[in-house]
C-alpha cells in the first residue's frame, strides 16, 4: 500500500503529519518489551529448582494489543481534545490515588494499584500525563490568574503529593515534582522560581531520608563502600554474566533470583540474555525518541504544543534513566518500571497514552488548524 501526499484520507492525513521516526522507536521499544517479557516470564512464575511458565508473557501480548490502541488513538486528537482527555485522565488519576488509600491492594507493605476484577491498575500512572498537558495549557496560556501561574500549576499535584507517600510511592513523587520543574524550565520561568522547585525538592529528600527506614535503608546502600543491596548486586552480576552479547535467549540464570525480574529490574534480564548490545540498543531508542520529540516541541507553533511535547518526552526518558541507572548502579534501587518494556498494564498503557499526547501535540499542523482556544477561555465558556 502506497500512500500520497494529496491523499486527503484520514489515515494518510495522520500519517503525513504524524513523527514516524518517533513512532517507529516506540513501536521498536514495545516489540523488544514483548521479547523480554517472554525471557522473564519463566523466572517471575518459577524459580531456579521449579519450572515456570509464560503467562505474564501472554498477558504481555494483551497489554501491549491494548496500548498500541491507545497510542494511535490519542495521536489522532487535536490540541483542543488532547487537553479535555487529559483534564479528565487527570482527574480520574488523582481520584483513583485517592483511593488506594482505602481500597487498594496491599503488596509488600504498600498500597499502589487497585484490582479490578484480574487487571489491577496504578493510578498514579496516570497523573503524569494528565498533569504535563494540563499544566503546559496553564503556563501556556495567555489569561491571567489571580495567583502566579507556577503556583497554579503546583497546587494541581498537592493533593497527589500528599497520597503519594502514604501509599508508598517515592518514585512517582519524585517523577511529578521533577516533571513540574522541567514544565517551569521550558516556560521560561524566573530563575527563582527553579531555585523554589530545586530547594523543595531537596527538603523533601531530607524529610523522606529522616522520616523512611525504607529510604534510608536504599540510600545507605548505595553509598556503602561494602557494596550494593541484594536486588542491584544480582542486577550487576547478571550484566557481567551476560557480557557483550549475552548468554542467549532463555539460557540465564541469575534471573531466577533477581526480585521483579520482569519488571523493575528487566534491564537486568536484558543484559544477562542478550547482552550489552541489546541494552545499548534500549538506550539508544530512548535517546532517539526523546530527542525527537523535544526538536518537534521546539519547532511548533503552539506554545502550549511546545510546552507540553517537552514534558512528556522529559518525563518518560526521566523515567527510563532512573530504571536504567538503579540496574546499573547509578542510582539508588527504587521500584520504577521502564517505560514500554517492564510488564505490566498500568505503566504500558499511561506510557501509552502519554506518547500518544506527545505524537498528538508534535504532528504538523496547516497554520490555521494551530488557531487552538485558550485553555482557560474554554473553561469559562462552560462555566
Amino acid at each position: 500500500m502506497s500512500l500520497s501526499r494529496a491523499d486527503r484520507s484520514g489515515f494518510a492525513v495522520w500519517w503525513w503529519t504524524v513523527d514516524r521516526i518517533a513512532l517507529f522507536a516506540m513501536l521498536g521499544l514495545i516489540a523488544i518489551g514483548l521479547m523480554l517479557a517472554c525471557a522473564a516470564s519463566p523466572a517471575a512464575t518459577g524459580g531456579p529448582l521449579t519450572q515456570g511458565d509464560f503467562r505474564y508473557a501472554v498477558k504481555q501480548v494483551a497489554f501491549a494489543l491494548i496500548a498500541a490502541g491507545i497510542l494511535g488513538g490519542t495521536s489522532l486528537l487535536s490540541l483542543r481534545q488532547v487537553k479535555i482527555v487529559a483534564a479528565v485522565v487527570f482527574a480520574v488519576a488523582l481520584i483513583g490515588t485517592v483511593l488506594v488509600l482505602f481500597i487498594g491492594e496491599e503488596i509488600l507493605g504498600a498500597r499502589r494499584s487497585i484490582d479490578f476484577g484480574g487487571l489491577s491498575l496504578q493510578p498514579s500512572e496516570f497523573l503524569k500525563p494528565g498533569f504535563a498537558v494540563l499544566a503546559a495549557a496553564i503556563l501556556a496560556d495567555k489569561h491571567e490568574l489571580p495567583l502566579p501561574k507556577p503556583i497554579v500549576t503546583f497546587l494541581l499535584i498537592v493533593p497527589a503529593l500528599i497520597a503519594l507517600p502514604l501509599q508508598p510511592d517515592d518514585g512517582q513523587t519524585t517523577l511529578l515534582l521533577a516533571l513540574w520543574g522541567a514544565l517551569l524550565f521550558f516556560a521560561g520561568v524566573e530563575l527563582y522560581w527553579m531555585g523554589a522547585v530545586a530547594g523543595g525538592m531537596s527538603l523533601l529528600g531530607v524529610i523522606a531520608f529522616a522520616s523512611s527506614a525504607h529510604v534510608r535503608l536504599r540510600i545507605e546502600q548505595f553509598l556503602s563502600a561494602s557494596g550494593p543491596g541484594y536486588q542491584t548486586g544480582l542486577s550487576l552480576k547478571a550484566f557481567a554474566h551476560g557480557g557483550l552479547i549475552g548468554v542467549g535467549p532463555g539460557a540465564g540464570t541469575i534471573k531466577y533470583r533477581i526480585p521483579e525480574a520482569h519488571s523493575d529490574f528487566i534491564y537486568a534480564v536484558a543484559g544477562e540474555e542478550f547482552g550489552l548490545a541489546l541494552c545499548a540498543v534500549i538506550a539508544v531508542l530512548f535517546c532517539v525518541l526523546t530527542v525527537r520529540l523535544l526538536l518537534r516541541s521546539a519547532g511548533a507553533r503552539e506554545p502550549f504544543a511546545q510546552l507540553a511535547g517537552a514534558g512528556l518526552a522529559i518525563v518518560t526518558a526521566f523515567q527510563a534513566f532512573i530504571n536504567m541507572g538503579v540496574a546499573v548502579r547509578m542510582l539508588p534501587a527504587k521500584g520504577m518500571t521502564l517505560p514500554f518494556i517492564s510488564y505490566g498494564g498500568s505503566s504500558l498503557f499511561a506510557v501509552a497514552l502519554t506518547m500518544g499526547f506527545a505524537l498528538a501535540v508534535t504532528r504538523q499542523r496547516p497554520k490555521l488548524a494551530t488557531r487552538e482556544d485558550s485553555f482557560l477561555g474554554m473553561l469559562g465558556a462552560r462555566a
